[in-house]
């Protein structure tokens, strides 16, 4: 298995553990269900060219099209689907999960041009701005394609708790396709739902035999099948198969990874004030602008630097070796590199000149541009060679500068506060509560006794080092933002910051410590 699937395969283990941890009240009859998915997905029996795919959606009356309601690229794939099925010259259905049926008057209404899109919205419960992360997020592009193409729109999910919420779910969209797929003018119905339920033994089931004696010939298009993905990769075939045909004859399209989809909702889970996803395919130019950006402010010129620098994502499998391409490094270094990305932190490495995203957040990624400005400004000062603690320092002035950066671009941005990190001290555990006491601890020694913080820091524990530096960073990095933003801190004063090299970063640290107290 080359080293690139393996730390993908690595990772996309490390982001399920996580998400089974923030997702509890699995029921028997959910992971039944699951079950019988994962099943039907293990493998594949051909790679299709996408134009078969196209055909078979124009030959037949419902498609099941599997939706990752997090990430965006699986509504626009379904979009995608659904301006071919246009070709056809059928009238065409959009039956979509994300409306629930009993809003149908409302969806109507506003079809009708007599409800405001903004009030639907607010009535769906969606996103009236069309930013953020989530599942709601979609849902506007969605109704702005469906109004533009004069598509009819059936919402058809409903609210369900328990052991047969699944099954009671399937049932009434089924009722809700079948009515609008047994019309006498026989229009094409695309079905946006969940992935798990367009298994042919699930919702397409329900849907037959909800229509009784009015067959329809249905289509099941899952997106990114775990089993699928996985099963490609190890036949060397990721990147050029972009469908692939199942053993049941349902189809699979392939556009994002499993660790892409799992890094929209953990993405998601994580989002903070004012943040919006960046579309993989634009991550690296919305860096470039934001790092000519924040470089405009610094003073530092940015633009031939821009020419240069890499921007790796997460839905690169092969960030590693590229890093190792552009930079020399050690094997310890590597290693420490690889334990970095399976971290799921984002960072700027100076010496590939390499952006690496974890996530595709617009604020995460608007600290990395912050980082290569700095480095633009300092070069290889930024790698130092330093003791533990002028390093520990350090880290907190680049964090600062990174935060500070990442707040120019989004300043709704919010940082965790002294009252967060104690409130986090008293119900965390572990690695968590052991930061929450250093930050703390640091904090009133600032106050109280500035030599005698030194003596605090966690120097021999990488996770505390980084984590406790990070937040120190943050909030630091947070005053100097307010400072700036209420005029207190002079446009000349930030771009001395960012050219400073840090030769003493302790004393740079406690300095503006003491001067943006509260």
């Amino acid at each position: 298995m080359r080293d690139s699937l393996a730390l993908h395969l690595a990772l996309f283990r490390r982001q399920r553990a996580q998400i089974a941890r923030v997702v509890d009240g699995q029921t028997d009859a959910f992971r039944s269900y699951e079950a019988r998915y994962r099943r039907r997905t293990a493998s594949y029996r051909r790679v299709l060219p996408l134009a078969d795919v196209h055909q078979r959606v124009l030959a037949s009356d419902v498609v099941y099209v599997g939706d990752y309601h997090t990430l965006p690229l699986a509504q626009q794939t379904y979009l995608e689907l659904v301006e071919h099925a246009l070709t056809s010259g059928r009238r065409v259905v959009m039956a979509l999960e994300c409306i629930e049926g009993r809003h149908q008057t409302s969806v109507d209404a506003w079809r009708s041009g007599r409800l405001s899109e903004r009030s639907l919205l607010a009535k769906l419960g969606g996103d009236t701005d069309g930013a953020g992360f989530g599942p709601g997020a979609p849902l506007r592009t969605l109704l702005a394609f469906a109004r533009r193409h004069r598509l009819e729109v059936v919402g058809i999910d409903r609210r369900a708790q328990g052991e047969r919420s699944l099954a009671l779910r399937d049932a009434y969209a089924a009722e809700r396709i079948a009515r609008a797929a047994r019309a006498e003018d026989r229009p094409l119905v695309l079905v946006l739902v969940g992935q798990y339920h367009v298994a042919p033994c699930h919702l397409p089931a329900q849907v037959e035999r909800a229509l009784g004696d009015d067959t329809r010939r249905g289509l099941v298009v899952y997106q990114n099948a775990e089993g699928v993905w996985w099963r490609l990769a190890r036949d060397g075939r990721m990147g050029v198969a972009e469908a692939v045909e199942l053993a049941d004859d349902t189809v699979c399209l392939l556009n994002a990874s499993p660790v892409v989809c799992q890094q929209s909702f953990l993405d998601y889970l994580e989002a903070e004030a004012g943040d919006s996803p960046l579309m993989d395919r634009g991550a690296s130019e919305r860096f470039r602008e934001m790092a000519a950006l924040i470089g405009r402010l610094a003073g530092v010129p940015v633009v031939r630097a821009l020419e240069s620098v890499e921007v790796a994502t997460v839905a690169d499998g092969d960030v590693l070796a590229r890093i190792q391409r552009r930079g020399r490094f050690t094997q310890a270094e590597l290693s420490q590199l690889r334990r970095h990305i399976l971290s799921r932190e984002s960072s700027y490495i100076p010496r590939a000149r390499t952006a690496y995203l974890a996530s595709l957040s617009l604020n995460h990624a608007a600290e990395e541009a912050a980082h290569f400005v700095r480095h633009c400004a300092v070069g290889s000062a930024m790698e130092a060679p330093r003791t533990a603690s002028e390093a520990f320092y350090a880290r907190c002035m680049e964090e600062a500068l990174g935060f500070f950066g990442s707040r120019l671009v989004n300043p709704r941005r919010t940082c965790l506060g002294l009252a967060d990190w104690a409130r986090r001290f008293g119900e965390s555990r572990g690695v968590e509560r052991q930061v929450s006491a250093f930050v703390l601890a640091h904090k009133a020694a600032e106050l109280e006794a500035p030599e005698e913080a030194v003596k605090l820091l966690p120097l021999r524990k990488d996770r505390l080092f980084h984590g406790v530096s990070h937040a120190l960073g943050y909030l630091l990095g947070d005053r100097l933002y307010r400072a700036f933003d209420e005029g207190r801190l002079a446009k000349a004063e930030v771009r001395a910051l960012f050219r400073d090299p840090f030769a003493d970063a302790r004393t740079v640290y406690f300095t503006w410590a003491e001067r943006l107290r509260d």
